[in-house]
């Protein structure tokens, strides 16, 4: 098992001591021990732990609360709450940090070393899907490197479909050379068509390049697609049913 890398923030001595003894137990290496939000966040600036384990109530306060706030805004560590509370006003206001897991005292060793697994492959997994999202995105750099790419020649332009072409230096676009108008966000949708010419564009992608504010939805983009396939002089835009749109390379 990877040895990862955990703060304790407990301000019982004995319940930490025994986390201690018990998380070095199952191969976890404990880089501070702290009693109280403070010296936890300076720890935490100093040594980057891999998981925080974090009392609920520090010192008989909301500490605990108010450093997993912390952590999740500047951080990006996972934590656990570890509590012997009950009150539901508490657990209310712990739901709202997004902690990765609770441990109840007293614990049980078993359980902590599997809440401390699921904790972080939930954060791996969290990680992973925004880096795809990240991955997905298109924007304004991006499209302008793609569609450049996609370059015939020393020429701005790039051809596609049958016929067609994008002046890319100016933003228009030509069916025979024969100039289309469109609006500018007709423009810009084909434009991300092409950017990916042969890949799908998801609804999603396309609100977010096209309108790049909230308010859109994907009836928007049909609509939209819609008008633009009425001013194209041939059928170039395909359905990916449920998904997005897409143009054949």
């Amino acid at each position: 098992m990877e040895q990862y890398r955990i703060i304790i923030v407990e301000d019982d001595e004995i319940t930490a001591l025994n986390l201690k003894l018990s998380l070095q137990k199952h191969g976890y290496q404990i880089i501070a021990v702290c009693d109280n939000a403070d010296l936890a966040r300076e720890k935490i600036d100093t040594h980057k732990p891999d998981i925080v384990i974090i009392d609920i109530s520090l010192q008989e306060s909301s500490d605990g609360i108010e450093l997993a706030k912390t952590i999740r805004k500047h951080y990006g560590i996972p934590f656990i709450f570890l509590t012997s509370y009950s009150d539901d006003d508490i657990i209310t206001q712990a739901k709202q940090t997004e902690p990765y897991g609770y441990i109840v005292k007293p614990f049980d060793p078993s359980s902590l070393h599997a809440t401390i697994q699921m904790a972080i492959f939930k954060f791996d997994v969290e990680n992973q899907r925004n880096e795809e999202i990240n991955a997905s995105k298109v924007d304004d750099q991006n499209l302008e490197k793609l569609l450049y790419s996609k370059r015939k020649s020393d020429k701005p332009i790039v051809t596609f479909g049958d016929a067609y072409h994008i002046d890319i230096s100016k933003n228009e676009i030509f069916y025979n050379d024969g100039k289309i108008k469109l609006t500018k966000k007709e423009s810009a949708i084909l434009r991300l068509l092409v950017a990916k010419l042969g890949h799908v564009i998801s609804f999603n992608q396309a609100i977010e390049y096209v309108w790049k504010e909230h308010g859109a939805t994907e009836n928007s983009i049909r609509t939209l697609v819609w008008r633009l396939r009425n001013k194209l002089p041939t059928d170039i835009i395909k359905n990916a049913s449920g998904i997005g749109y897409f143009i054949e390379k």
